[in-house]
């Protein structure tokens, strides 16, 4: 036989093997490959729908982080605005006492320099008084004792002269 002539029963008996070796193949090996390659889809597929559902996830959080961050930041100006106007009112306050203090000072030292000026000037025209009549006494070369006299002769002579209200500086 040569190579160009097919011996039947050996075409017939390599058909029927190869036949049952293809019937193997796609009665158990392709049901197993199938299986194989549909579970790695759906791992794959699963995976990537995870990790979708992950990145989602993660962008709903980082979002609601940055909600909170911005929240936060507004209730911390609100704050600090709140801080800064009862700063203001403090101070508004303080200095409005200062001023009230400063007044009461200003106008208690006025009223006692009204008081030691009349004392002073009550004091003053006594001493000038005496002063004037033993001036007088020297002067006319005899002691002037009569000092219920003299002192009304002093008293007339500051009334002529009227009142001399001179204003105090501050």
């Amino acid at each position: 036989m040569g190579p160009l002539k097919i011996d039947t029963p050996d075409l017939v008996l390599g058909l029927v093997l190869f036949f049952i070796v293809f019937g193997l193949f796609a009665l158990v090996l392709l049901p197993r490959i199938a299986k194989v390659i549909a579970e790695r889809e759906e791992l794959i597929n699963g995976g990537l729908e995870k990790a979708a559902e992950q990145a989602a996830e993660a962008e709903r959080t980082a979002a609601e982080g940055r909600e909170i961050i911005a929240e936060a930041r507004r209730a911390a100006a609100r704050e600090r605005q709140r801080q800064i106007e009862e700063g203001t009112a403090l101070l508004t306050r303080i200095r409005q006492e200062g001023v009230r203090q400063r007044e009461e000072v200003v106008a208690t030292g006025l009223a006692k320099i009204a008081a030691d000026r009349a004392l002073a000037e009550a004091e003053l025209r006594h001493d000038v008084g005496t002063l004037a009549v033993q001036l007088a006494g020297r002067i006319v070369g005899e002691p002037l004792d009569e000092t219920a006299r003299a002192s009304a002769v002093v008293e007339r002579f500051f009334a002529e002269l009227g009142p001399r209200d001179t204003p105090v500086t501050d």
